[in-house]
């Protein structure tokens, strides 16, 4: 059967309580509400008064309702203090409300397929986040803030336009899952390095030529086959090739700290020669 997006009458909040739903297998047990089709281009102001939210979907999602997409968030989103996730993907936003950054309960957002360039001031509050989606959006420079995340677990910023990482991202310590695939990086700060809790980090296709000398410090990312043509397939790497880096971890550090290893030979070497 199509799913045909058709017009509710939702003026009210007491029409959209009747819509909330507590067992979707993904939220089990959270209230969650999900708005759809033509609702999304006149969004109702009712919901802001449905306090208890704690999932809320504004989201296309099927193909039949993609003529109908949010243009932006309304500030009145900030009342919904409650709300734990945030689905907001797919639709025409070019800025995020900064009363989002009042939502300090939420846990994952997701703002994929948007045209986004920037988050708002005062993100960093967002202390509860753990997952972030901000793939295919038009970001060129890294939100800072981010950095100060320290719960976050999971963050893709694929499909953007970074050029550079900034040192400060070893600040993410609980950081488990980082997706940075089709961007424009060249380099890679050596603070990555210290991520060590990272077990996903996709890097391909960018512009990378070399890894930080540490990288294979990073021994928990898993080098399945599954993932190896995101972790660093398309970039125009020399320092390890791309031939030592499809061996995994070991063989990148073993590559990266040879000369280390002349060098402390050749050091030894001299060293017997002087006595």
């Amino acid at each position: 059967m199509a799913y045909i997006c058709t017009p509710r009458n939702l003026s009210d909040a007491k029409s959209l309580r009747r819509l909330i739903e507590t067992e979707d297998p993904i939220y089990y047990g959270l209230k969650k509400l999900k708005i759809r089709g033509r609702d999304l281009n006149e969004l109702p102001r009712s919901i802001f008064n449905i306090l208890e939210l704690e999932v809320l979907e504004l989201s296309p999602e099927r193909e039949a309702c993609l003529d109908f997409k949010l243009p932006k968030l309304p500030p009145a989103i900030g009342k919904l203090i409650n709300l734990k996730v945030l689905i907001l993907d797919t639709n025409e936003m070019q800025t995020l409300a900064s009363e989002v950054t009042l939502l300090v309960s939420l846990e994952r957002l997701a703002l994929s397929n948007n045209h986004l360039s920037s988050l708002p001031n005062g993100f960093k509050n967002l202390t509860n986040l753990k997952s972030l989606h901000l793939s295919n959006n038009e970001f060129e420079d890294f939100p800072i803030e981010l950095c100060d995340l320290e719960n976050l677990e999971f963050l893709d910023m694929c499909d953007n336009l970074l050029e550079e990482l900034p040192h400060q991202i070893s600040n993410m310590k609980n950081l488990h899952t980082l997706l940075l695939c089709f961007n424009r990086l060249r380099t890679l700060p050596d603070s990555i390095c210290k991520m060590t809790e990272l077990r996903c980090l996709w890097l391909g296709n960018n512009l990378l030529q070399s890894l930080p000398k540490d990288f294979g410090q990073l021994r928990n990312i898993d080098w399945d086959w599954r993932y190896i043509s995101s972790l660093l397939e398309g970039n125009p790497l020399v320092r390890p090739p791309i031939e030592v880096c499809r061996l995994g971890i070991n063989a990148i550090d073993k590559y990266l700290n040879r000369d280390m290893g002349n060098l402390t030979t050749r050091s030894s070497a001299s060293s017997g020669n002087s006595w």
